[in-house]
């Protein structure tokens, strides 16, 4: 394997499968299985979820809801996705802890960064919900942090695409695709992969970056054992 401890990062917009809004059984079901091999070779998974598919603050926010308010149920969406992944995980057989940024007893532990790589350690997956616990931060932001907690090799985030372009593909047809790129290239190129925030951290700790197409059955495998899938962002080009 390439990547012995990897930070999986997944939009709250894909659960949605093909639906409008809310959680899609068939593709939790599919990411599950995807974890699952990866998890059969060795590999220690952390997982971070978007709450897009339920609930936006900044969304919230632009239709004159309170931010800090709207960011605190976009919280809480992020912890009912983790209730349903882990719910998926653990119909495929496979351990799982759901930690809490925000403290909710009853649904989830608290997150204790000994205690996830502790999880870890023992081979479950430990799924990270409540985003960093604060409001302005995104799901982006909880994902380079909680990765860099845990010691996590790389971060893979899953998409609809398959990696980074030089335009949004769904757009425009000219758009090439890159297999490798720096982090000082992104930002020369104005290319979005995460927010600057946590763009910026992660850059800070030499932490790589790779974007890929979730979707695509068995190419989570394919990235963590090392083969040339989506597009890989380090300090500098490979």
């Amino acid at each position: 394997m390439q990547y012995k401890r990897i930070l999986l990062k997944l939009s709250g917009e894909a659960l949605m499968g093909d639906r409008q809004y809310g959680i899609d059984p068939d593709r939790l079901a599919e990411y599950a299985q995807e974890i699952k091999t990866v998890i059969e070779k060795g590999v220690e998974v952390a997982i971070v979820i978007g709450g897009g598919n339920i609930f936006r603050g900044v969304a919230g926010a632009s239709k004159g809801m309170d931010r800090v308010q709207g960011d605190h149920m976009g919280m809480l969406a992020t912890v009912i996705n983790g209730l349903a992944l882990q719910g998926s995980l653990e119909d495929a057989g496979i351990q799982t802890r759901l930690q809490s940024a925000i403290q909710i007893n009853e649904v989830a532990e608290p997150f204790i960064r000994r205690r996830a790589i502790r999880h870890l350690e023992k081979g479950r997956v430990v799924i990270f919900g409540g985003g960093t616990g604060n409001p302005y931060f995104t799901t982006d932001s909880a994902a380079v942090l909680r990765a860099i907690e845990i010691h996590a090799d790389v971060i893979l985030k899953g998409t609809r695409v398959d990696g980074i372009y030089t335009a949004d593909p769904e757009k425009d047809k000219k758009a090439t695709k890159f297999d490798f790129i720096s982090f000082d290239d992104v930002i020369r190129k104005g290319l979005k992969v995460m927010d600057t925030t946590a763009f910026t951290l992660s850059q800070e700790n030499e932490l790589p970056i790779i974007v890929f197409d979730m979707n695509n059955k068995g190419n989570l495998l394919k990235v963590v054992t090392g083969e040339n899938i989506g597009t890989k962002v380090n300090l500098q080009e490979d």
